[in-house]
């Protein structure tokens, strides 16, 4: 590779701490089950990228659901959430099994880490699931990390682990992120058509624009397709964070930074990690209207929410929880983890701290939503 080629992947090159995440139609066999031919080539890899120290390894695996399927006779990936789960929680110990025994070939240890969206938006949850992974990777062990689909609800998916890898990918750190699939990058067409050809290089978003993005995969039995890749793409570099996008195939020349798949420059700067998680991983569990002049507070002075710019409240949610914080035409201009619960707010509306804390007392001196945990959604 010619030393200009190498210079535009040098986010590759130099990276020390590095994400990869593998989907589900790359372990597994078209009707459920690993393939451990599949998952050993993989390990191969990632041990070899691995040895020597100088690099840091979290897998983010897809999986548990597809290598359930078979065991249960399952033809194809149940559609209600229940059978679903089921699936995960047979299939989830026979993937972790597989990799035991796979790194195990190379002396490696590995850890599963199972996460839900609650985990890492909650400020306690995300410190925890921080701490887990970094001390698994000082004491030298390999994270496997997925979705915990067994207990997962609707509310609280991530819905597709190319999401969930880039926002690993931020909180653990890294340096990249690899995203493997069966769909060697991004293609100015549809791939399997003649005169369509790879894109390797992105930018800026506008790189895309006027591009179809494609979405379902070949095999049919994951949930995401190339737009969820993109979007966790963007995520990523949005977030300081390279990409490479390409197949399972391609792994060993993607983290030997050759000229395979899609490679998404970093366009943006680290923020807070779990403002990330709050922005891309949580879903609102209630809205909260604000007056004219709470909007401009919080959107263009980054001040917490009060209670006096409170106009109305809706939704059932409990402190902690995430809700939107929206104008008075009802578009969305914040999210943000609220201190009361929905019945107490009304009680709230429109009153001082000052007020609220002599009627109700000191505990009611305080900002419905602070501004350390509040994002802005299109800023």
């Amino acid at each position: 590779m010619s030393a200009a080629r190498k210079a535009e992947r040098a986010g590759v090159s130099e990276a020390h701490r590095i994400v990869v995440k593998v989907g589900s139609s790359s372990l597994t066999t078209a009707s459920g089950g690993l393939d451990a031919d599949r998952v050993d080539a993989l390990v191969d890899v990632l041990a070899k990228a691995r040895s020597g120290g100088e690099r840091e390894i979290v897998l983010v695996s897809s999986g548990a659901i597809a290598a359930g399927l078979a065991p249960l006779g399952l033809r194809r990936r149940p559609k209600d959430l229940a059978r679903q789960q089921a699936a995960a929680s047979v299939g989830q110990g026979l993937l972790m099994a597989r990799y035991t025994a796979s790194f195990a070939r190379y002396g490696i240890r590995v850890g599963q880490v199972l996460l839900t969206s609650d985990d890492t938006s909650r400020r306690a949850h995300h410190r925890n699931a921080s701490r887990t992974l970094d001390k698994l990777l000082a004491m030298g062990a390999l994270p496997v990390v997925n979705e915990n689909d067994t207990v997962a609800t609707d509310e609280i998916r991530f819905g597709d682990n190319d999401r969930l890898a880039a926002l690993v990918a931020h909180l653990v750190r890294a340096d990249l992120l690899v995203l493997l699939s069966d769909v060697d990058g991004v293609y100015d067409g549809d791939p399997s058509k003649p005169g369509t050809s790879r894109i390797a290089q992105v930018r800026e978003p506008a790189d895309l624009a006027g591009i179809e993005i494609g979405s379902t995969g070949k095999a049919g039995v994951g949930t995401g397709g190339m737009v969820t890749k993109v979007e966790a793409a963007r995520i990523a570099a949005a977030a300081g964070i390279p990409v490479v996008l390409t197949s399972a195939v391609h792994a060993a020349d993607a983290l030997a930074a050759r000229d395979t798949g899609t490679y998404f420059h970093a366009t943006g700067k680290r923020s807070a990690d779990r403002l990330l998680w709050l922005q891309h991983a949580s879903t609102p569990q209630g809205a909260l209207t604000l007056d004219d002049g709470a909007v401009r507070a919080v959107v263009q002075r980054r001040t917490s929410l009060l209670p006096a710019g409170i106009a109305a409240v809706e939704g059932e949610f409990t402190a902690g929880d995430p809700v939107e914080l929206r104008d008075s035409t009802g578009r969305a201009v914040a999210r943000g983890l609220v201190n009361f619960d929905a019945k107490e707010i009304p009680q709230l509306i429109g009153r001082s701290t000052r007020e609220l804390a002599r009627e109700l007392g000191p505990a009611y001196e305080r900002e419905v939503v602070h501004r350390d945990d509040l994002v802005l959604l299109n800023p």
